[in-house]
């Protein structure tokens, strides 16, 4: 990339209770980042992650990670209340939001990270979907989706076949020589109703220049 190009800066992202600092740090940390720093605060730890080494003391690729801020959570509180959420006369709308996330988890705001080799993804998918079923700091709050490349190259299908973790995936993207995974998890709050966030790791297949990052296809 050429030094005076434009970059990414950084990520603010927020978990809920402060008790849950440590763990949302630790499901960071499993989706492949690098912890650089670490605050202990009185409302909650303020960290910062890189999203590899090469940025560790650079001013781009950083993810800050901190409590949300109690603003932030009165308003969320003050909706969430509005519309009922949960009660017997939940606001229709609700319903209609988690059913269009449920169907497509890149239909509303989420933020995607592009992984350097599909070996390296599948080793991250399947050490987090072992966390999740095993740590207790993280059993029953992640959630995750797949999508394969549309098929259509025999090398590119033939790997996918193959692989732990998007062998037996039948949801394709809005694109081939490409895939996606979604991390859906209630440690980190995000969305409309500051319920959960959705992460989105990718892996482009080398020298397409058409793939699910840069052509998209209904």
């Amino acid at each position: 990339m050429a030094q005076d190009a434009t970059t990414i800066g950084h990520l603010a992202l927020h978990y809920g209770a402060a008790s849950d600092g440590p763990a949302a740090a630790k499901l960071l940390t499993l989706l492949g980042f690098t912890e650089t720093q670490m605050l202990p605060l009185p409302g909650g730890n303020f960290y910062r992650f890189v999203v590899d080494d090469r940025h560790h003391a650079a001013g781009d690729g950083i993810i800050y990670l901190s409590v949300v801020p109690e603003p932030q959570q009165a308003l969320v509180d003050a909706i969430r209340g509005a519309l009922k959420v949960g009660e017997i006369d939940e606001h229709p709308s609700v319903a209609g939001m988690r059913g269009m996330l449920e169907a497509d988890p890149e239909a509303s705001f989420h933020l995607g990270f592009l992984v350097p080799s599909l070996d390296r993804l599948e080793q991250i998918v399947l050490g987090l979907k072992d966390a999740a079923a095993n740590d207790p700091d993280l059993k029953g709050r992640v959630e995750f989706g797949f999508n394969r490349a549309r098929a259509g190259d025999p090398e590119v299908d033939a790997r996918l076949d193959a692989s732990p973790v998007f062998g037996s995936v039948t949801r394709y993207a809005y694109g081939r020589n490409g895939v996606q995974v979604f991390v859906k998890t209630d440690l980190l709050k995000s969305g409309t109703l500051g319920e959960n966030a959705v992460l989105e790791l990718d892996y482009v297949f080398p020298g397409k220049t058409s793939h699910i990052l840069s052509v998209v296809e209904l």
